[in-house]
């Protein structure tokens, strides 16, 4: 059986080596905002068939944009996504599109401000804030009554769940900035869906820990609180990483070969659920000993 509960000052330390750099980076760098947060411009394309991306990706990169994204509009049409351009940066997008399909349509040229930016950065903030809310509140109704076999409350085990989510927050965030300093990065909406999912999952992984560490207490007469979360996570170990594998398999081939529009994307997926499976085993759990000792210390 893996000694995972007292050894946490460890994995306390491993998890410091990775939040410590990134929220370094935020102090100086701060977020790399992409145009869905400052403001850019929307082209939008018709064509007689459904273009590939790829390939009219390849024919505007050596345009110097700038980072971009394509995306496709039902079935004969796409939009360009980018910094806010000029009419003619717009007719040399258009020109190198045709040059590729002929029949390419350009059917609108849009600004998206700076207030637009704002208020979607607003909304973002807001509904992280609101997902955590409900989360701590959801965790602790469900382990409402785990503090008859418990030394801690079912608040305890909701406080530990968002603290975790937090750390997978962190790190992911943190890294982000790093690749925005370093690498041009950037955060647009598709950044906060990819976040939302990440504290999704990690969520749904720590709640499975926790359910065992619920079951094991009704049933552990005579030993220890500690003794029983270490026993519920080496019950829960392997099933928590072969499903986090098997995610992060189906990640790795989209990342190599599901093209340029969904690579950023699926990068913070798999930091986030890395951290998220490393969380929910290594830090959530561990978590309890540690207020269950400052809880005893303190008599509180």
């Amino acid at each position: 059986m893996f000694r995972i509960i007292q050894k946490r000052k460890i994995w306390y330390g491993l998890s410091l080596l990775f939040l410590i750099p990134g929220i370094i980076s935020l102090i100086l760098w701060g977020l790399k905002l992409g145009n869905d947060f400052t403001g850019g411009s929307l082209l939008e394309y018709k064509f007689s068939a459904q273009p590939e991306i790829s390939a009219i990706s390849e024919k505007i990169t050596p345009l110097d944009l700038g980072k971009f994204s394509i995306s496709p509009v039902g079935s004969d049409g796409i939009t360009v996504k980018l910094k806010p351009i000029d009419q003619e940066t717009v007719d040399k997008i258009t020109k190198a599109v045709q040059e590729k399909y002929v029949d390419a349509q350009i059917l609108s040229f849009e600004s998206i401000g700076p207030t637009i930016g704002a208020e979607l950065r607003q909304k973002a903030f807001m509904m992280t804030g609101l997902v955590l809310l409900g989360i701590l509140l959801y965790v602790t109704y469900v382990f409402r009554g785990v503090s008859k076999n418990s030394p801690v409350s079912s608040w305890t085990f909701g406080g530990a769940t968002i603290i975790a989510l937090f750390h997978d927050a962190l790190v992911v965030i943190g890294i982000v900035s790093i690749l925005g300093h370093f690498f041009n990065f950037e955060v647009d909406t598709l950044f906060v869906t990819a976040l939302l999912t990440v504290i999704g999952f990690s969520v749904h992984d720590t709640i499975v820990v926790f359910d065992r560490i619920r079951e094991r207490l009704r049933v552990s007469y005579g030993h220890t609180f500690e003794t029983t979360v270490n026993e519920s996570i080496n019950q829960t170990i392997i099933r928590s990483i072969n499903t986090s594998a098997t995610v992060l398999i189906v990640l790795l081939a989209l990342y190599l070969f599901g093209g340029e529009s969904l690579r950023d994307f699926v990068l913070v997926l798999l930091i986030g659920i890395t951290a998220g499976t490393y969380s929910s085993i290594f830090i959530a759990s561990p978590l309890l000993i540690t207020w269950e000792k400052i809880r005893a210390k303190t008599g509180r």
